[in-house]
C-alpha cells in the first residue's frame, strides 16, 4: 500500500489515501477524506518508515512565503500527483472488473468525474452505483451473464419445432432447431429432429451433413444419430454405408431396439434372411421383448409359409404392446391371405380401436371391404379415415378407384385431382389416374399423367409400375416397339418384376415370336434372386433367449403342437371373430373421432371443389370441418379441364 509522507514534525498516526477507482466499484473498502480548503497538503506517515525515500515528494509545509500564482501552481502540481497516486494504487491493488452494461457512459463519466471538485465525490459515485445497478436491465443481465437457457427450454423447444415441422412450416422449425443447437451442442435431439426435417424435404445431403456433425459432438456416444443416419443413407440407397452406421449404433448403445431392427429390416430386403435373424434374436436378447422386433419375425414366418408360428408371434407382439397398430393390421393381413375374413374384420376394429387416427389402419381396411363387395362400408371407412387425415393422398386414391368402380368417372376425376392437389410428388396417384383415363379411351390424357408421374422420380418402383403400365397401353393400340423400349426401361428399375417379364413374354409371343418369348422367359428364371430361408435357426434361440420363458419354449416346440393346442387357438380365433358384432362402427366415430357419419358425404363433397386451391395453406383441422365451403360451382370446370 503507498502512503504520503509529510514532515518529520508531523504526528507518527497515517491516513490511508483510497480513493474509489474512477471506472469501476470494487469489493474493497477504504477511507476516503474529504478534501478541505486549508493549504495543508501533507500526510502523516509511518515513524518507522521516515528514513525511506518518500513515494510523492512534496514541498514541506515550513517553505517560504509564495506569491499566489506560485501557490496555484503548486495546487495544479499537486492535483497531478494525487491522480498519479491512483493511478499507482490501482496498479498495486490489481482488482477484476466486471464488464460493465454501458461502456459508451462509462467514458463520460469518467471524463466528468475528472472535472469536478472532490466534494461531490461520493454523491457521484453513488449517482454512478445506481445506474450500473442491473436490476432495472434484465435483459443486459441476461446476455452479459452468460448463462445458456435452463434445460426446460430446450424441451419446449423441440416441442415447437415438432409441431412446426407437422404442419409443413419446415423453414421457422429449422431456426428453433439451429438454435437449440447453438445452446446445447452436447445434445442429441436438436441433430436428430433438425435431420428429419431436412430429409422430409428431400435435402438429403444437408441431412447427412447435420448427422455428421451430431455424431462429432456427441463424440459418437447417440445412437439416435447413427440409427437415423442409417436409416438414411439406406433410403439414399447406399447399403454399404448404412450397415456400417447401424453397427455403430448398436456400439454406441446395444438396448437401442430401432437400430437392430433397421439393421434386421435392411437384411431382409437384401434377401440375407438368416442375418436378419440373427440380428432381430440380438435385438430380444439385449432389449427384451418388442412388438416391432415380434412383428418383423411373424413376417417372415408367413413368408416361409408357416402360419402357425406367424400366428403365435402377432400374438406375442400385441401382447407386448395391444395399442400396436401395426402389429394388429399385419396380423389381419395374414388372416385375409388365409380367407380369415371374419377374424380379419375382428383385428381391423382391434386396430382401429388401438390408433382411432392411423391411417394405415381405416385404408386398408376399406380396401378389404371393397374387395368383399361391401362398397357402403369401404367408402365410410375411406372417408372416414380421409376426415381424420385430410392431407393423406393414399385414402383419396382409393376412394376415386372405388366411386370408379362403382359411381362415375367424374366424381373419380374430381378425386384424383384433390389427391394430387394435397401431395404432387405422390407417383401412384398420378399413375392411378392415367389408368383410369386409359380405360375411358383418354389415350393422351393418359400419356400425359404417365410422363407426370415419372417426371417425379424415374429409378423408383413406382416409376416401374409406371412403365408398365405404359407399356401395355402402347401393346393395346399397336405401338409395338414403343411397348418394347418401355418393359425394357421398366425392367432396368427392378429386374425381378415377375409382371412385367410375362407381359412382354406374352407380347412376343402373340406376334409369333415363340422363340424370343421362351427366351424372356428364361432370362427371367436366371436372374431372379431366389430367397431361401432355413427353418433351423429356431435351433440355437435358447442361446439368444432366456429358457425360463414359458412363451419362448411354445415357440421351439411348434412342429409338435397337439391337436388340443390347435383347437384352442383355433377357438381363440373364433372367439374374436365373434367380437366384430359388439363393435358398433357408428358409435366409435361418433364418441372417439367427433363426427357424424352421416354427413361424412357433405363434408366431402365442398372440400374437392371450394378448398382445393387453398387446402395447402389451410390448418389441416379445417379442411374438411369448415362451415363456409357451400360453393360447390366450380366442380364442372375441373371435370372439363382434365
Amino acid at each position: 500500500m503507498k502512503i504520503f509522507s509529510s514532515s518529520p514534525s508531523s504526528s507518527s498516526q497515517f491516513t490511508l489515501f483510497s480513493q474509489p477507482p474512477q471506472n469501476s466499484i470494487t469489493k474493497f473498502n477504504f477511507i476516503a477524506p474529504l478534501k478541505t480548503h486549508s493549504h495543508s497538503k501533507s500526510l502523516p506517515a509511518h515513524s518507522h518508515d521516515t528514513s525511506s525515500p518518500p513515494i510523492l515528494q512534496e514541498n514541506p509545509q515550513n517553505s517560504a512565503p509564495k506569491s499566489e500564482a506560485t501557490e496555484m501552481e503548486d495546487e495544479y502540481s499537486f492535483d497531478e500527483e494525487i491522480t498519479n497516486a491512483k493511478k499507482s494504487l490501482e496498479e498495486l491493488l490489481v482488482v477484476r472488473r466486471p464488464t460493465m452494461e454501458f461502456p459508451d457512459e462509462e467514458v463520460k463519466n469518467t471524463a466528468a468525474y475528472n472535472n469536478r471538485n472532490a466534494s461531490s465525490g461520493i454523491d457521484e459515485g453513488l449517482s454512478r452505483f445506481a445506474k450500473k445497478m442491473p436490476i432495472f436491465e434484465p435483459k443486459i443481465v441476461e446476455s452479459s451473464s452468460g448463462e445458456k437457457p435452463l434445460l426446460v427450454n430446450l424441451d419446449l423447444a423441440l416441442y415447437k419445432a415438432k409441431i412446426l415441422a407437422r404442419n409443413y412450416r419446415y423453414q421457422e422449425a429449422e431456426e428453433i432447431l439451429i438454435k437449440c443447437i447453438s445452446y446445447w451442442p452436447e445434445d442429441g435431439r436438436p441433430y436428430v429432429a433438425l435431420g428429419k426435417a431436412l430429409s422430409k424435404q428431400s435435402r438429403n445431403n444437408e441431412a447427412r451433413s447435420v448427422y455428421e456433425k451430431g455424431c462429432q459432438a456427441t463424440q459418437g456416444e447417440n445412437s439416435y444419430i447413427w440409427q437415423c443416419w442409417a436409416v438414411l443413407e439406406n433410403k439414399m440407397g447406399n447399403t454399404r454405408r448404412a450397415r456400417e452406421l447401424f453397427d455403430a449404433a448398436t456400439v454406441a448403445d446395444k438396448r437401442h431396439i430401432a437400430a437392430w431392427h433397421g439393421w434386421a429390416v435392411l437384411e431382409m430386403k437384401q434377401g440375407n434372411i438368416l442375418k436378419a435373424r440373427n440380428l432381430l434374436g440380438k435385438g430380444i436378447k439385449f432389449c427384451g421383448g418388442n412388438e416391432y422386433i415380434y412383428q418383423t419375425l411373424a413376417l417372415l414366418e408367413v413368408r416361409a409359409k408357416r402360419y402357425e408360428q406367424a400366428r403365435y408371434l402377432f400374438k406375442q407382439a400385441t401382447k407386448c404392446n395391444p395399442k400396436s397398430c401395426a402389429s394388429w393390421l399385419a396380423w389381419a393381413q395374414l388372416e385375409v391371405q388365409q380367407a380369415n375374413n371374419r377374424v380379419a374384420r375382428g383385428l381391423f376394429e382391434k386396430a382401429v380401436q388401438a390408433s382411432p387416427k392411423n391411417r394405415f389402419a381405416w385404408h386398408v381396411w376399406g380396401v378389404f371391404e371393397a374387395n368383399l363387395g361391401n362398397v357402403d362400408l369401404a367408402r365410410k371407412l375411406l372417408k372416414v379415415g380421409h376426415a381424420v387425415n385430410p392431407r393423406d393422398p393414399v385414402l383419396l386414391q382409393s376412394l376415386a378407384l372405388l366411386e370408379y368402380r362403382y359411381s362415375t368417372a367424374n366424381l373419380a376425376r374430381l378425386i384424383f385431382r384433390r389427391a394430387s392437389e394435397l401431395d404432387p410428388r405422390h407417383q401412384p396417384v398420378w399413375i392411378a389416374w392415367g389408368w383410369m383415363e386409359w380405360k375411358e379411351g383418354n389415350l393422351a390424357t393418359a400419356r400425359d399423367l404417365y410422363q407426370k408421374a415419372l417426371s417425379i422420380n424415374s429409378s423408383t418402383e413406382s416409376a416401374a409400375r409406371c412403365l408398365q403400365a405404359w407399356g401395355v397401353l402402347e401393346q393395346r393400340v399397336g405401338n409395338l416397339s414403343a411397348a418394347r423400349r418401355l418393359f425394357r426401361s421398366s425392367l432396368n428399375i427392378n429386374s425381378q418384376s415377375y409382371v412385367t417379364w410375362m407381359t412382354w413374354a406374352s407380347l412376343e409371343e402373340d406376334q409369333g415370336n415363340s422363340v424370343r418369348a421362351e427366351e424372356i422367359r428364361e432370362l427371367y428364371f436366371q436372374q431372379r434372386t431366389e430367397i431361401v430361408d432355413d427353418a433351423s435357426w429356431i435351433m440355437g434361440f435358447l442361446d439368444i433367449i432366456d429358457p425360463a420363458i414359458d412363451s419362448i419354449k411354445r415357440l421351439l416346440n411348434f412342429e409338435k403342437v397337439n391337436v388340443s393346442s390347435e383347437n384352442k387357438d383355433s377357438g381363440e380365433d373364433e372367439q374374436l371373430g365373434k367380437f366384430s358384432t359388439d363393435f358398433n362402427l357408428d358409435k366409435f366415430i361418433r364418441e372417439k373421432l367427433a363426427l357424424d357419419p352421416s354427413k361424412l358425404e357433405v363434408q366431402l363433397e365442398p372440400s374437392r371443389s371450394a378448398s382445393s386451391k387453398n387446402s395447402l395453406n389451410r390448418p389441416a383441422a379445417n379442411i374438411w370441418r369448415s362451415p363456409e365451403n357451400k360453393n360447390a360451382t366450380s366442380a364442372p370446370n375441373v371435370t372439363a379441364s382434365s
